[in-house]
Order: structure tokens, then sequence, then C-alpha cells
């Protein structure tokens, strides 16, 4: 197939890379204002079987709309739109086009062990679950005030991850935050480190915690703890912990997001183009927006929040 590829900056790099590379994939057909890529050739990527779409998130709704326009199947990474009145405008439009968006987590090999290990009773009955998201270093500060703030930006990811491994749904959130790094974050209203309770709809508890400012490494857990056992994603020989007991990982701390998913990241990409069933629907996307909507909404107003709350 052909397939058109948005957007050639760290992760487009990467997403060209693996297209290119992919045995169902016959041309590659690449679009950047600034870049270039060695693995396709320059052009109209909406004129293809398929396109993929990595572009500043500012853009993507404009670009999956016309994706559904000339009925052009599209992935899309994370989010589906700035915010919801612009994702509820995506949904809309992809009635009878199939629209994904790139949730990555999905296809990590320990998140769907553990989603394995929950449905087929081996923890028992959950009762609590832990999540943690923690960058080693902040982002450039010119793209804070365009990120939508922490828990839209970074803890969207754990909302998915929560809903798809648990089959819950969240009902509410009270979320806090911290300043404790650069100004950049405090000047445009957002926050480095993040904590939140969560409650979901079976009465789980759910507790997160995250920051922009990891010294030990990229650290990214879910803890699922039930009446029969307890299960950790993230556990591994390159785990940024360090055990007070010397039980210390062997290997280097994961520096970054995509060397740590890089196995899912491809096995992302290969389910779009096989229509995998795990790929995260604009719906479900949709969905996950609203619990960070509801976080920031309980961070920025001191009190828990009902998702309902924000619910268009």
């Amino acid at each position: 197939m052909r397939v058109g590829l948005l957007g050639l900056g760290r992760i487009g790099a990467f997403h060209a890379a693996t297209l290119a590379a992919h045995p169902l994939v016959d041309e590659l057909i690449v679009a950047d204002p600034v870049r270039t890529s060695p693995h396709g050739r320059p052009g109209d990527p909406f004129d293809a079987d398929a396109v993929v779409i990595a572009t500043p998130t500012s853009t993507h709704a404009e670009l999956l709309v016309e994706a559904c326009r000339r009925g052009v199947p599209a992935f899309c990474e994370k989010p589906a739109a700035v915010g919801v009145k612009e994702t509820l405008e995506v949904l809309a439009a992809s009635r009878g086009n199939r629209v994904r968006i790139g949730f990555q987590r999905r296809f990590d090999a320990g998140y769907m062990r553990a989603a394995a290990a929950l449905r087929d009773g081996e923890l028992g009955e959950l009762h609590r679950v832990h999540l943690v998201t923690a960058d080693p270093a902040p982002p450039p500060a010119a793209y804070i005030p365009l990120s939508g703030g922490i828990y839209r930006d970074c803890h969207i990811h754990d909302f998915d991850i929560l809903r798809w491994v648990t089959g819950r749904e969240v009902d509410w959130v009270h979320a806090a935050g911290a300043n404790r790094g650069a100004g950049f974050f405090r000047e445009s209203g957002d926050v480095d480190n993040s904590a939140a309770l969560l409650g979901l709809d079976d009465g789980t508890l759910v507790t997160l915690q995250g920051s922009r400012y990891n010294g030990g490494g990229y650290d990214v857990r879910m803890e699922l703890a039930g009446t029969e056992g307890t299960q950790v994603v993230g556990l591994g020989p390159r785990a940024p912990l360090r055990s007070a007991e010397g039980l210390q990982p062997p290997g280097e701390p994961w520096p970054d997001f995509v060397t740590r998913f890089e196995q899912a990241y491809v096995d992302e990409i290969d389910g779009f183009l096989r229509d995998d069933p795990r790929l995260c629907s604009v719906e479900e996307a949709l969905a996950a927006l609203y619990v960070a909507e509801a976080a920031e909404l309980s961070r920025r107003e001191g009190r828990p929040v009902q998702v309902a709350e924000v619910r268009a």
C-alpha cells in the first residue's frame, strides 16, 4: 500500500523508518515544512491508501478532518485535538472513516500482560491501582504554553491505559500540582510535578504521580493490586529506581519515552496497517481527554471533580 506521513520531528522520523521497512508499505509519501527524510518522497500525503499524522498538536484536528473528507484511513499521534470541542468535531467527521489515535502503551508487552492477568482472574478482585509517569527533563519552554498542561499532555497516557487495562471508567478526580523547577511552567499556568487520586466506577481507588524533573531517568509504571496478588508494569532491568535494600535494576535507566516504548511504537504502526483492535478510537481518546479535563479543573479549583462535570 501507499502511506502518507505528515510530520518528521522526533516521533515522525521514527515512524518514517518504521513505515519504510514495513512489508505492507510499497511507497511512503512524506510532508514536513522544514524537514526531509531518506525514507520517503515528498508529495501529497493524502494521495495514499492511509495516512499517519505526527505533526504538532494544534494541527491534528484539521488534518484528521481533511483525511476524513478525502476518505483516507488515518492514524494520529495523541491527542486527536487540543480540546473537547475540537475532538468532538473530529469524532463527527470520522463517522464512516477509520481514524485511530496513538496511545502506544496499549502495544507494550508489560501492559498487555497486566491486562490479561486482570482479565483472567490472576489478581483476584482489583482494589487499588498506582500510576507513575515521570520525565527525566522538561520539554522546551516554547512547548509548554501549547501543551495543554501536564494532565492533558502527559497523564492522558495514564488515563487511557487505566481505562484499557481495567475496562472501567473514571468517575471522579482530585488532582494537585506543584512548581519545583523552571519558571516557564508557572508562567504558563502549568505545573511540573503532579499527584492525583481517582475513583473508578466500581469503587476502585487509583493514585497517580508525575514529574517533568525525574533525575533517575524516564519512569513509567502501573501497579495493580488485587485480592489474589499484585502485578507491576515497568519494573524491569532498566527501571530508574534504587532500592534502599540493595535490589538495584542491572541496566542503564530508560533515558526517554521513545527508547522505553520503541517496540510498542513499531507494533502500533503495524497494528494500524493491519487494523488491530487494540488501537485507540476517537471515542476512547475523547474519554481519556474528559478525565484529563476533570483533573486540570480539579487542580485549578482545588476540589474533587466528577468527570461528568466536563462532559459535553
